[in-house]
């Protein structure tokens, strides 16, 4: 049967407008803090890479974006709403517009591939996606190459496949933003590089915006129109690879090994 999820019109974004407004954000737990005072415009249609430390505060970053860890001061606007004045289910058809790839590729053990990726599909109803469930699957699992992986279980899949299904079912919705967290953590080069053409594709194929935290210098190279370097809550630094690669701040040195 057809997959009807009606969601209300949501609001169009011209290209090159923001998507994402962050304005001095500020999170910390208990005496750690790990944004003090954090500002950031994301545009339409940009890919986005954000380095810094381990426990610098990247992925606390991208979970206030969707609303599960809330700030404790400073304004967080996508498409232009205030993210944490949504009511719940205004919230949750926000984040039927947002995918988000987690480090871990967060597969339910007790479901099939196919059963992960029909989930985000059965419990957004109210979003319209025209084909049936096995049709939308089936797509989702061809833009990452594991179409005959449909009804394997998450412990007959490799490290590499895991990651491919995670990021199938962060787009089985059509996201117009996609957040990465280290997409590439744990694999071996080959299958990195893999996963940094499947990025670039989905990008190019579905025209999202996408914000990645790594620490993968070579996918930050491939992927990213911008960079942002973070560091002690803030943005320390930004700009295109190039022009990272080459700063004289120690700091940045030190972090991309030259």
């Amino acid at each position: 049967m057809a997959t009807e999820i009606n969601i209300a019109p949501v609001q169009e974004i011209a290209d090159n407008q923001p998507v994402i407004e962050i304005e001095h954000l500020q999170k910390a737990f208990g005496s750690n803090v790990v944004l003090r005072d954090f500002s950031l415009t994301i545009n339409k249609g940009e890919n986005l890479v954000v380095m810094g430390r381990s426990g610098i505060g990247k992925t606390i970053l991208i979970k206030c974006i969707i609303g599960l860890v809330k700030p404790d001061g400073g304004n967080l606007r996508v498409f232009g709403k205030d993210i944490f004045k949504l009511n719940h289910q205004d919230l949750d058809d926000m984040r039927t517009r947002i995918g988000f790839v987690f480090q871990s590729s967060a597969l339910y053990d007790s479901m099939t591939v196919r059963q992960n990726l029909e989930f985000p599909l059965r419990r957004h109803r109210r979003k319209k996606i025209s084909g049936t469930l096995d049709e939308l699957v089936r797509e989702a699992l061809r833009n990452v190459g594991l179409e005959n992986a449909i009804d394997l279980m998450p412990s007959e899949l490799s490290g590499g496949m895991r990651k491919r299904i995670g990021i199938a079912r962060s787009v089985i919705l059509k996201p117009e933003i996609i957040l990465y967290d280290e997409p590439t953590t744990g694999l071996d080069p080959i299958t990195s590089e893999e996963i940094t053409r499947l990025i670039m594709d989905l990008q190019q194929k579905y025209k999202t915006t996408s914000i990645i935290i790594t620490h993968d210098i070579a996918l930050a190279r491939e992927t990213a129109n911008r960079i942002v370097f973070l560091s002690d809550g803030i943005v320390y630094k930004q700009g295109t690879y190039d022009e990272l690669i080459h700063d004289e701040d120690m700091e940045i040195k030190h972090f991309f090994k030259r």
